[in-house]
């Protein structure tokens, strides 16, 4: 089982798959590895697909310090890219592991081939936030209708009614801390990388859910527009969990963009 440590000491719980040129995999806030189950095996058919647990969840150690931030993270990710043996890796992070790529190609651009940044958002100063009654649907006292608001706002009606007994790997890691859970929230909720956007060097494809309102689709052209030659795609329909849900056409446009 494999662990990268951190320039603070964190131990980093990391896997990677596949075969082809490396693929870095970011998942989502107060989640771990499992984030890119349902998919995975896609890209470990042309990548060697890297994917950890974030400091907080998985096997990762779980710090109750304030060394939790987007940027951080980035530099977390670089750790396990080092500890792997790899240079430089393709990346392809969702929601706050779209947040923390964006930090990684800016502040290690050798260290990023293409850029793939999904259902994220560059930040809350000029960024598209999530309406009021969207927060209200997750931070209500009924944990079950909390819990439901979430899967609505990551899936479909048609889809949670036809996979009943699904598993869900999206919902958050069930083993996280209390601390660590609002270490992550704070951590996404602070991000700011709109000033290091334009710094982006990388070859970069923006993608997102018309039908997002956990992160407002409208963050996607505010992020194609602020980095240089970005390309956008919007997949018609799709909530917040496009990834899995669309994966039939949102897989395949990313694998043709990082296969160039």
């Amino acid at each position: 089982m494999p662990f990268a440590t951190s320039a603070d000491g964190v131990r980093l719980h990391y896997e990677v798959h596949g075969h082809g040129e490396p693929l870095l995999l970011l998942a989502g806030q107060a989640n771990n590895l499992h984030w890119w189950d349902a998919v995975r095996e896609e890209f470990d058919d042309g990548f060697t697909t890297v994917v950890l647990d974030w400091r907080g969840t998985g096997r990762s150690d779980r710090p109750d310090t304030d060394s939790y931030s987007t940027r951080g993270f980035a530099a977390d990710a670089v750790a396990v890219l080092d500890q792997a043996g790899i240079g430089r890796a393709h990346v392809y992070g969702t929601s706050m592991g779209g947040r923390v790529a964006q930090w990684l190609a800016a502040d290690h651009p050798e260290r990023v081939g293409r850029l793939v940044l999904g259902c994220t958002s560059p930040g809350a100063p000029h960024g598209v936030e999530r309406s009021n009654e969207v927060r209200q649907s997750l931070v209500q006292r009924d944990q079950t209708a909390a819990m439901r608001a979430l899967k609505e706002l990551m899936y479909t009606p048609r889809w949670l009614a036809e996979h009943p007994g699904h598993h869900f790997r999206t919902l958050g890691d069930p083993t996280m801390e209390p601390y660590a859970r609002r270490r992550h929230l704070l951590a996404s909720g602070r991000h700011d990388a709109w000033d290091a956007l334009p710094l982006i060097t990388a070859e970069t494809l923006v993608v997102h859910g018309t039908d997002d309102e956990f992160n407002p689709t409208a963050n996607a052209p505010l992020l194609a527009g602020r980095i240089p030659g970005a390309r956008l795609r919007l997949v018609e329909g799709a909530r917040h969990a496009y990834f899995e849900e669309f994966a039939q056409e949102a897989t395949p446009l990313v694998l043709k963009f990082l296969q160039g």
